[in-house]
């Protein structure tokens, strides 16, 4: 539809501004979608990829190019530099297909980067000494906006975001909010002399920890950026082509082949070196290859500036260009195929690498089942918010969502309130393309009506939040009370108190023996997933043989989270974890009920310390799944946990007298 097609578009000012946008958009994703944990890791193979596919391409574009074509020094540097770059063209391929957090996608964004730096220094070297205006201060400048850059992406960036996600809720107020934060990264990048790409990169990843992989903002974020300004980029690029250029003469023609086969045959090389220093899969070789392959946003900027640069005049008057109009049309020709073969191989390695990632994930456990009680209107987002993390990825059974209307509570209003209620939590879920099934019961009482929703539905993790008047005496209140005595599932009692997105890390504490009860793996898992959806570290607290069971998990589960442990074997001192949870920390205590391996007699005060010494942080409480104990009361309609407790006791009293008369009769018997 280009000019050099069907002529139906111009390439005008809109496509190039809106091309320059979804390349930005591009780099930005990838950015926001990496996993920080994993790039950690991998930062020297990223760094070693880097200077792979810098320096294969960029010696061995620049030595043929100079002793082949005869071209000059500067000019064969400029080519060199052109082979060298990259463009994350087929990124959003690799995304669809769910493997963009994987090694090889998370060392190739690394890799480019680094390449592209690298490229654009040649570049700004090259086209630096053609003009005469390389010097000290061309360096000192560079070095100093470069430093500038830095400071300002990497500790004003997070303090501005952590700030606005707190203070803001609005769905459209988060989504200008971060696209005026990737503009201004990428325009701090130029003002630095750096290329805009690289600044919607690093904006991306201070954003990363800000905005959950599942969550309704990155959902919008991903939309926009593959139904408007990805395919503008695209579209741009489609434009440029002009297949006629290798009809216009045989050395366009040789060098536009010349070119190609050096662009494709030493990226491969490159990704084949990395292959063989990391002992990667033949797949994640054919990913890294095929996600460095494409040529576009740098290339261009390379070829232009040269062709641009007149360094002198032939005896007809015509200039003489440091790349000639054969490069640029061989440039063209160079961008279309490595544009083809990158979007055929990643669709390709993207498919095998998702098949074995689907082949060696844990088999979902269909079971599980998580049910949201909702009961404060305040509270709605931050339950459906971690509900819907609590969820495993796969599986397809929906959370429950479910209000009780109770005889307590059967006013009017409060059905109504109730209604508003269940309709935001669905609006929410369905914005992360996921499901809330809304459950509405009417019931005696409101603890009952959870109670055997449980039963009813089976229930494997129950969620409810802290109620807002809580104080020392009424902390959990009766409701919540009465369902720890009679529910022995996986339940968590949570008080928010800033936004999951806004949490630094996740401080866990542990009881002692709490490795013997049936949840322990359930819970610890759950508590991972948090922390990877949401990229926050873990820290555990906890005696030692519980640290060794949870190392042993994390080891097995291999999940690439950031995770500490230490030792804390005495719950008396509880209150040393003043000094260690944060202002942006989320408290997790794992609690457990009476009568249980790991119930402690200082888990009856923490009602007091977290009401008195916690209250500016977000806290969950978190019973894990037990063995139920004393008398079988389901079958028992509408019965009091607390009668039935207090027959427990009495039997208990009964045979403890028994037992004491028994002992002093047969003491006079051996009498």
């Amino acid at each position: 539809i280009g000019p050099y097609g069907a002529n139906l578009l111009l390439r005008d000012s809109s496509i190039v501004l809106f091309g320059t946008v979804g390349l930005q958009y591009i780099m930005f994703t990838a950015g926001l979608e990496i996993d920080l944990e994993e790039f950690r890791k991998s930062r020297l193979a990223s760094f070693v990829f880097g200077l792979f596919t810098f320096l294969v391409p960029m010696l061995v574009g620049t030595t043929i190019i100079y002793y082949f074509f005869r071209f000059s020094i500067e000019s064969s540097l400029l080519m060199g530099s052109m082979f060298a770059s990259h463009t994350l063209l087929a990124y959003p391929i690799a995304s669809k297909y769910g493997v963009a957090r994987i090694k090889s996608v998370t060392l190739s964004i690394g890799g480019t980067i680094i390449t592209d730096i690298l490229s654009l220094l040649v570049l700004a070297t090259v086209a630096g000494v053609t003009r005469g205006d390389i010097g000290p201060s061309f360096w000192l400048r560079l070095v100093i906006g470069t430093l500038l850059f830095g400071v300002i992406v990497f500790t004003l960036f997070p303090l501005i975001a952590r700030w606005f996600f707190k203070n803001f809720e609005d769905n459209i107020s988060q989504y200008i909010f971060v696209l005026a934060m990737v503009f201004l990264g990428a325009f701090l990048a130029e003002m630095a002399g750096l290329e805009a790409i690289i600044g919607a990169f690093l904006a991306g990843l201070t954003l990363n920890r800000f905005i959950p992989h599942s969550s309704a903002l990155m959902n919008r974020i991903e939309f926009v950026g593959n139904a408007i300004f990805i395919p503008f980029f695209l579209i741009g690029v489609g434009m440029l082509v002009d297949i006629r250029v290798l009809f216009t003469s045989w050395n366009s023609l040789l060098i536009a082949v010349v070119m190609t086969i050096i662009a494709v045959g030493s990226k491969f090389f490159a990704a084949l070196l990395t292959q063989k220093s990391f002992k990667l899969s033949p797949s994640e070789r054919r990913m890294i290859f095929g996600l460095s392959t494409a040529r576009v946003g740098a290339t261009l900027a390379v070829v232009l500036v040269g062709y641009n640069i007149i360094i002198g005049e032939t005896a007809t008057g015509e200039p003489i260009r440091l790349l000639n109009e054969s490069v640029l049309n061989g440039t063209i020709v160079m961008i279309l195929v490595t544009c083809t073969i990158s979007s055929f191989i990643v669709e390709k390695a993207s498919q095998q690498l998702a098949l074995q990632i689907e082949n060696q994930a844990a088999i979902i456990d269909e079971s599980e089942k998580i049910l949201i009680s909702l009961a404060y209107p305040e509270t709605v987002t931050d339950l459906v918010d971690l509900g819907l993390l609590l969820k495993p990825k796969k599986s397809t059974v929906p959370v429950y969502a479910l209000h009780i209307i109770s005889d307590e509570n059967n006013a009017q209003g409060l059905q109504q309130a109730g209604k508003k209620m269940m309709d935001k939590a669905v609006m929410q879920a369905t914005a992360t393309e996921q499901t809330i099934l809304p459950l509405t019961r009417h019931d005696a009482s409101i603890a009952n009506g959870i109670i055997y929703t449980i039963k009813e539905q089976g229930i494997s993790d129950l969620l409810i939040g802290l109620h807002h008047n809580a104080g020392q005496r009424d902390f959990f209140g009766a409701i919540a009370e009465k369902i720890m005595r009679r529910v022995y599932e996986t339940v968590y009692i949570y008080k928010p108190v800033q936004p999951l997105n806004t949490l630094r890390r996740m401080v866990v504490v542990v009881p002692p023996k709490a490795e013997l009860e049936p949840g322990f793996k359930h819970w610890f898992y759950k508590v991972a997933n948090i922390a990877k959806e949401t990229g926050i570290s873990l820290a555990f607290y906890a005696t030692a043989p519980v640290l060794k069971e949870l190392k042993d998990m994390q080891a097995v589960s291999k999940l690439s989270i950031k995770t500490s442990f230490s030792e804390f074997p005495n719950w008396e001192d509880f209150l040393v974890l003043t000094r260690e949870v944060k202002q942006n920390d989320l408290f997790v205590i794992v609690a457990s009920r009476k009568g249980q391996f790991s119930y402690h007699a200082v888990q009856d005060r923490l009602p007091y310390y977290l009401s008195k010494y916690f209250t500016e942080n977000s806290f969950i409480i978190l019973y894990p799944k037990q063995l139920e104990l004393g008398l079988k009361r389901e079958d028992i309609q509408y019965s009091d946990g607390a009668l039935a407790e207090t027959i427990v006791e009495g039997v208990n009293n009964v045979n403890k007298v028994g037992n004491f008369f028994k002992g002093i009769f047969n003491k006079k018997k051996d009498a």
